[in-house]
């Protein structure tokens, strides 16, 4: 089995039919991911008999059967293993909701499975090369950037204002506002989305698409203003996960800035990061993952309880392994009042069980180590696109393992998992162009015998050296033919010697005229 492929042979890409129309753009953007967005940065509910509905699952409930057909049937790009362990990842937890909560599978199953694979899906479809990848990060600047005033308002007043204004309409809802406790003072932003920490991830991922992926498509004043704003964004959340996402990202350009001529530096920051883990397993008295959390939280306290989360969460895991726990409440100590879980990876684990887990870990590493290893040296365009998206989502690895996500930003992280995975086929610009380009002189020694000039740049560049030859040398050449409008320089047999050059012309002589002349000393003082 080649990497990428399910089969033994690596298959060309399919491409859409001929025949197919183009697809719309909304400056720049096919018009299905521009709807995506804008339904997910405007967050209207409804309810819909006895269904919470919201307009991104709307438009995922109309697009998930059509793009999921054609994606089988080939039409965006072969199918990849991500693909199949993905889907098989959501119908094991379909499988585990229908045994542990029958009463409420199908509810659960439709929300949850159209959030992740219609996410995916949509990200994988209409994601499908440079142009629609700048176009995406483009969006998501400009969409942090509108955002900016309406998160300084709330930081300020603690009031959602989008949110607010949306439940006032008749017939809509929206997302619950969120009375999180202050921090340095300042309120948590939530923006549009159901929690401050969303919101922070959100501007996390966008981080690196603005700081790196639009690296010579933005100028550079407008690119470091834009990422500076997504910055404060983020940091207006006042979320540790978020921030750490941001300080990951920040901290891999810096790595990859200042050790860019060495090609194994990826390598050296494994081993790097490997030492440090087994430093801290020997000298300090707790387990790196606590060492961990304690620094990547805003308080001691913070970073106990999700230890504690943590150790009670694995006995739910190995109690009930196969197929998790469902939607049934997990085990823990009495004084853990709060059924809360802060850890994404954790969560599906549990709720699902080890082989949904695995299923979606293994799917979700296979393409970032695939699309690192990809060779892209030859275009730098690709490479800062592949370096944006995986340094996106590296950091967001890490910080899942603080956070957990669900609603519409579960959503949108696997639709930018899915609208990176063309870097997996993407060819480079140069890539078989190894056609050598005709030389200077090549052009410049084509002539016939009549003495007319076979090309003009002979007349114009016609180097002062090569204009003397000695007396009584030819140059035997065929006749030109009137079909051809150009001679190679190789099919022309000279009898003109091979000159010597040097640096004065008037001591050239010619190999084929015998051996070199005695050269008289020079009158006055030698050197």
């Amino acid at each position: 089995m080649t990497a990428g492929s399910l089969s033994g042979t690596r298959r060309p890409i399919a491409s859409q039919p001929e025949t197919a129309k183009p697809i719309r753009t909304i400056a720049g953007l096919k018009w299905p991911v521009a709807l995506y967005l804008l339904c997910l940065i405007v967050p209207i509910g409804f309810n819909a008999g006895s269904l919470a509905m919201t307009s991104l699952r709307l438009l995922l409930l109309l697009m998930i059967v059509p793009i999921t057909l054609r994606l089988i049937m080939g039409y965006y790009g072969r199918i990849l293993l991500t693909d199949v362990l993905f889907f098989a990842h959501i119908g094991w937890a379909g499988l585990a909701l229908a045994i542990n909560n029958p009463d409420q599978v199908v509810q659960q199953f439709g929300s949850v499975g159209m959030e992740f694979i219609g996410g995916y899906a949509i990200g994988r479809a209409y994601i499908r090369g440079p142009e629609d990848f700048t176009a995406l990060a483009r969006w998501l600047v400009i969409s942090v950037l509108i955002l900016f005033p309406f998160a300084i308002l709330e930081t300020l007043s603690g009031h959602a204002l989008i949110v607010e204004t949306i439940r006032k309409l008749p017939g809509l809802t929206s997302v619950v506002p969120v009375a999180a406790e202050p921090r340095m003072g300042l309120e948590r932003v939530q923006a549009v989305f159901a929690h401050p920490i969303h919101f922070g991830l959100f501007c996390a991922v966008v981080m690196s698409l603005a700081f790196v992926g639009l690296k010579g498509r933005l100028p550079l004043p407008f690119r470091w203003g834009a990422s500076g704003v997504v910055g404060m964004s983020g940091f207006l959340a006042l979320s540790s996960g978020a921030l750490l996402a941001i300080l990951l990202q920040l901290a891999l350009f810096a790595w990859s800035t200042v050790f860019a001529r060495i090609r194994w530096r990826w390598w050296l920051l494994v081993g790097v990061f490997a030492v440090i883990y087994v430093a801290i397993d020997v000298l300090s008295n707790r387990t790196p993952l606590r060492v961990f959390m304690s620094y990547a939280t805003f308080s001691a306290h913070t970073a106990y309880w999700r230890s504690i989360i943590f150790e009670w969460g694995m006995v739910n895991v190995w109690k009930h392994p196969l197929f998790g726990i469902g939607l049934n409440d997990w085990e823990r100590p009495y004084y853990m009042y709060s059924g809360s879980m802060d850890n994404f990876w954790l969560v599906m684990a549990v709720r699902y069980g080890i082989p949904a887990f695995l299923l979606l870990v293994l799917g979700y590493a296979w393409s970032l180590i695939v699309i690192m290893a990809r060779d892209f040296t030859s275009d730098p365009v690709l490479t800062q696109f592949r370096r944006a998206w995986v340094f996106t989502f590296l950091g967001l690895s890490f910080t899942l393992c603080t956070v957990h996500i669900w609603a519409n930003i579960y959503s949108f992280c696997f639709f930018m998992y899915g609208a990176g995975m063309w870097l997996v086929e993407a060819q480079s610009a140069a890539t078989g162009d190894a056609t050598p380009q005709p030389t200077k002189v090549k052009e410049r020694v084509l002539r016939h015998r009549e003495g007319t000039t076979l090309n003009a740049r002979w007349e114009t560049e016609k180097p002062a050296v090569l204009s003397s030859r000695p007396l009584g040398t030819t140059v035997a050449t065929a006749p030109p033919s009137p079909d051809l409008p150009s001679v190679d320089a190789a099919m022309i047999e000279t009898k003109r010697p091979t000159p010597t050059y040097t640096r004065f012309a008037h001591r050239r002589h010619d190999r084929t005229d015998g051996p070199r002349p005695p050269r008289s000393p020079r009158p006055g003082q030698t050197r």
